[in-house]
């Protein structure tokens, strides 16, 4: 296979996993009704930890007292992250959700790159956010906003949270402890509000489905892709989440977004991705090959 061919197969397979974690996220408000927001991000994670630790079989012994606390960090910000994500999905649609969600790793790109571009890009973005409200505001729920907005804050967290994580666990180790005491920490809450529900088979393997799509398949096919295309190509790939969650809103949920909606989440791809090889000038754009120590593990959202 061409270097190109392989490329292309790996840019095939980011995609795949956007379109399986926003499936996973249409999923999980169709449980809604059934196991409220909380529920299902409790759920979701549960799977996802005895997924991840099932695979990684973490060791227990050899770590720092500064590790221990990085992975209780970092699974703090996993269940805030998906809590607020949830929370936000219940009042907003997905597309509209994962747009306002992107700005929290769009933000920390901007402040953390120097020169003029980055102020494009913030002003692209900003101009994105504001055709997003000016679609809709009647149909923005505030809270809702605030929520995402949450989640936005988590994400960018959550990206510093698991690049300290990654620098002191190897390979899957951090982020399967970290997603165990995330389920720890979501656990009374999604008892709270799903309640007899978790009792139901049914809605047991939807939760497990829902973790399968959300987390696993997408961080599998992402762990391949990153062995294949350069960090800069992938982020940029990954910046497509907002249109792919639309799509999924639309075709799944039924959820239509009126054209300065549409404008106002292509401006913030925009952003993205301009952040993005703005950083990539930055820093020699080199063929990823694997997973480095300090390189943010993926958990995807939707």
């Amino acid at each position: 296979m061409t270097a190109r061919g392989g490329q292309g197969s790996a840019a095939a397979l980011v995609l795949v996993g956007l379109a399986c974690q926003e499936v996973g996220a249409s999923f999980a408000v169709m449980l809604f009704p059934q196991t409220g927001p909380l529920g299902i991000v409790m759920l979701r994670l549960l799977f996802s930890a005895v997924l991840l630790l099932l695979i990684a079989r973490p060791s227990l012994r050899g770590h720092t007292a500064f590790a221990w606390r990085s992975v209780i960090g970092f699974g703090v910000v996993l269940a805030s992250m998906n809590g607020l994500f949830y929370l936000a999905l219940e009042r907003l649609p997905l597309g509209v959700t994962v747009t306002i969600e992107v700005l929290g790793p769009l933000t920390l790109s901007i402040l953390t790159a120097t020169g003029v571009a980055r102020w494009v890009w913030a002003g692209l973005a900003l101009t994105g956010v504001v055709a997003l409200g000016a679609g809709g505001w009647d149909r923005l729920d505030v809270v809702g906003v605030l929520f995402a907005l949450g989640a936005a804050v988590s994400w960018a967290l959550y990206i510093l949270a698991s690049a300290r994580v990654g620098r002191e666990f190897p390979r899957l180790d951090g982020l399967a402890l970290a997603m165990a005491v995330g389920a720890v920490i979501a656990l009374p809450f999604g008892v709270w509000q799903a309640g007899g529900a978790l009792l139901r088979v049914d809605l047991l393997a939807l939760g497990a489905a829902v973790a399968l799509l959300s987390s696993t398949i997408p961080y599998a096919l992402e762990l391949v892709a990153l062995r294949r295309l350069p960090a800069s190509a992938f982020a940029i790939l990954m910046s497509l989440g907002p249109a792919t969650a639309s799509i999924a809103g639309f075709l799944l949920l039924g959820q239509h977004l009126a054209w300065l909606e549409i404008a106002g989440i292509g401006l913030v791809i925009s952003a993205s991705i301009g952040a993005v090889l703005a950083a990539s000038r930055r820093s020699a754009a080199v063929r990823h090959p694997g997973r480095d120590a300090g390189e943010p593990l993926s958990e995807p959202l939707g």
